[in-house]
């Protein structure tokens, strides 16, 4: 099962990919100790650590809402034929991805909305796809609902320091195309999707890195993007990814988020999380632990 109905709004979980992402826990979450991944290995093996290499392992996927008769997407993945130089893992991609969306009832011409919840290389690249030897919107009838603070920060014109890292292409290939559309609206701190829905600035990962909240009916639920990568940081939440930008505010942005699901009985919806994909969290020892698991297949 890959779907499931919080509220007035119907999810599914479409996949792109998942399996190792090439780095061990020390790599991914710098500083982090080895007995914290110890203390945990029950809750992390085999689905986000695996016990025999010691690599981290994760999910690319997509979320689809349904919601007052639009289709909506949060992230759109990796994306295929990208020119990834310091990413090689993702470059020249040929993954069926679309028809993954295809066989869960969404054609390219039925989304209305594509959220990207910030601009990095795994969240953006099916935004676009190579048209003999153009980069033009896959989906052609959407808005794209983009973070006004990271499409300032991730635009080279802006910072040329994005040359030599992992993002380096992606603002041209991926997210240029479809403001060039005419497709982008910008949105600062906070967006009204519709009743159901709404955008939250939660800066840190990136400096416009943000989650959709989902309030309906009786339902809580929280996309939280790159919030966090591995369960790991429910339990630890003050460990960062190596791919945080701002340290001290990736940590208060997921202690908040994690805070709220906690109080308020929310399903957590990570974009990386392989295995049941999504998780109800409680307090307790000072942190978090988790719940319960959403009743979706394992990936």
């Amino acid at each position: 099962m890959n779907d499931m109905t919080l509220g007035d709004v119907e999810v599914t979980r479409v996949e792109e990919m998942h399996g190792p992402v090439g780095m061990t826990p020390e790599e991914f979450f710098p500083g982090s100790p080895k007995q914290h991944w110890d203390e945990h290995r029950s809750v992390l093996v085999p689905d986000f650590l695996n016990d025999e290499t010691g690599i981290c392992e994760v999910a690319v996927q997509t979320w689809v809402l349904r919601s007052e008769g639009r289709t909506i997407l949060i992230d759109t993945g990796v994306g295929n034929h990208k020119e990834r130089p310091y990413a090689p893992a993702w470059g020249h991609l040929e993954l069926d991805f679309l028809g993954n969306l295809e066989r869960a009832g969404v054609h390219p011409d039925d989304v209305d909305i594509v959220v990207n919840t910030h601009l990095h290389v795994d969240h953006v690249g099916w935004n676009t796809r190579l048209e003999d030897r153009s980069w033009v919107p896959t989906f052609r009838n959407a808005t794209y609902l983009i973070p006004k603070a990271d499409f300032e920060f991730w635009n080279p014109a802006n910072n040329p320091k994005i040359a030599g890292g992992v993002n380096q292409n992606v603002f041209e290939d991926s997210v240029a195309p479809v403001h060039a559309a005419g497709q982008v609206r910008l949105w600062e701190s906070g967006h009204r999707i519709d009743a159901n829905l709404r955008l939250q600035a939660t800066p840190g990962h990136t400096p416009g890195s943000s989650v959709v909240m989902l309030d309906s009916g009786s339902e809580r639920a929280v996309f939280a993007g790159d919030l966090m990568h591995s369960p790991f940081q429910v339990m630890q939440p003050d460990h960062n990814s190596c791919f945080c930008e701002d340290a001290p505010a990736a940590r208060r942005t997921r202690q908040e988020i994690l805070g709220w699901a906690a109080d308020t009985n929310a399903l957590v919806l990570p974009a990386h999380f392989a295995g049941h994909g999504a998780l109800e969290v409680e307090r307790g020892g000072g942190s978090f632990s988790i719940k319960r698991w959403a009743p979706l297949d394992r990936l």
